[in-house]
């Protein structure tokens, strides 16, 4: 029988405490900026080379399947709801819309890679592999604890409220996402390859779609049924991809590298 690993997870317990704690006072704005030197003492403490971390740039290849994610999921869900007349593109700046896509995506890779892929893809990864967990079960905790990690924003923060009955859906999509990322980050040993396709999932999701209950550049409502984190379609679109992505990108890129 497996020994439970104990330091990981305990770790996993006080990043979910802290930010809980920050969300439910008014610093949920700034709740994941913690993980960032939990997960520098974490590694330190356990002398972790940067290869066990993920600190490594990845393929051509593995980037390539890290974009495709947000452009199939978010940029399909933008089409049909173009073509089916949801969305409102009579006073839309695409110029504007392009640049804050492209702020909010580079923001988004520098500080995941230290915050949430830092920690989640980098130090518990790290943690539970030298503790002899199968990659299996590494890929399912590091998920759940993404997703759990982020159910005090959802539920405490006001800027990310969204009606109670769509928080199920929103966590079912965390998980989904986690998933994308956490296989991202099995076959190709890099986290910073999960956090490019993080940052360009958040630069077109919030950019297009907008979050909580705040309508994006698309003018889409309805984001319980279009939304990509908070919507039945997104859910779909995302359960889609999570197969493919499953099934292809490791086998394509061990043909790669044949």
């Amino acid at each position: 029988m497996m020994p439970l690993p104990v330091r990981p997870l305990l770790g996993l317990l006080l990043a979910i405490a802290i930010t809980t704690t920050m969300d439910a006072t008014g610093l949920g704005m700034f709740s994941a900026l913690p993980l960032w030197p939990l997960a520098g003492l974490f590694w330190f403490l356990q002398r972790f080379g940067r290869r066990e971390v993920g600190l490594t740039l990845g393929g051509l290849r593995d980037h390539g399947w890290a974009v495709l994610y947000p452009l199939v999921v978010v940029g399909g869900l933008a089409l049909v709801a173009i073509a089916t007349g949801r969305a409102d593109l009579g006073e839309m700046d695409w110029v504007a819309t392009t640049r804050k896509m492209l702020l909010i995506g580079g923001t988004t890779v520098i500080m995941t890679v230290l915050t949430e892929e830092g920690f989640f893809r980098g130090w518990l990864w790290a943690s539970l592999s030298r503790a002899a967990v199968s990659p299996r079960v590494v890929l399912m905790i590091t998920t759940l604890g993404f997703t759990l990690w982020h159910v005090s924003a959802i539920t405490l923060m006001p800027e990310f409220s969204i009606p109670a009955k769509q928080v199920p859906i929103y966590l079912a999509n965390a998980t989904m996402l986690g998933l994308v990322w956490g296989m991202l980050r099995q076959e190709s040993g890099s986290l910073v390859v999960a956090a490019v396709s993080h940052g360009v999932w958040n630069g077109m999701a919030y950019t297009l779609f907008g979050f909580g209950t705040k309508a994006g550049a698309l003018g889409v409502g309805h984001q319980g049924v279009w939304g990509p984190e908070t919507g039945y379609w997104g859910l779909l679109a995302n359960g889609l991809f999570v197969l493919l992505i499953s099934r292809l990108y490791g086998a394509s890129r061990r043909q790669w590298r044949a």
